[in-house]
């Protein structure tokens, strides 16, 4: 996309893919161990619950809440042009957190943003074969 000018992630055919794909289609796909039954986020070919490598791929329901968050006065790149913006890690409904950038927050007045408020993913279309997740506050 001509007006993405951020860093634009790489899908891999053994790990992320399916990720990609349902992020292409706004689904938030996670990674579930069928040994243990836990989802876990960052994508990878063991559990880091019982180190099995049976993971199938199950759809989250897009919802979580701020775990922390911390405001990026300096960035680079096309990060550069949003500063100041707002970094969360997301506790997913799912059990799973992950970091992302928030949207819908007001940067500027970092008390405005409060830890446990409920939070809902979105997705950004960075390329033809790319979109990104992003979590927006819903409260």
């Amino acid at each position: 996309m001509a007006d993405y000018n951020k860093p634009i992630p790489e899908a891999d055919p053994y790990v992320t893919q399916p990720f990609w794909d349902g992020a292409k289609d706004g689904k938030l796909m996670l990674p579930r161990c069928t040994d243990c039954s836990k989802v876990h986020f960052y994508p990878r070919i063991i559990c880091p619950h019982c180190q099995s490598f049976n993971i199938e791929w199950v759809e989250a329901s897009g919802n979580g809440t701020i775990h922390t968050f911390a405001v990026q006065q300096r960035a680079f790149g096309g990060w550069a042009e949003e500063v100041p913006f707002t970094t969360a890690f997301i506790d997913m409904a799912e059990g799973a957190r992950m970091l992302t950038v928030l949207r819908g927050v007001d940067s500027t007045n970092p008390q405005s943003i409060k830890i446990g408020s409920k939070v809902k993913v979105e997705f950004e279309k960075a390329s033809d074969d790319i979109s990104v997740p992003f979590w927006r506050v819903v409260e």
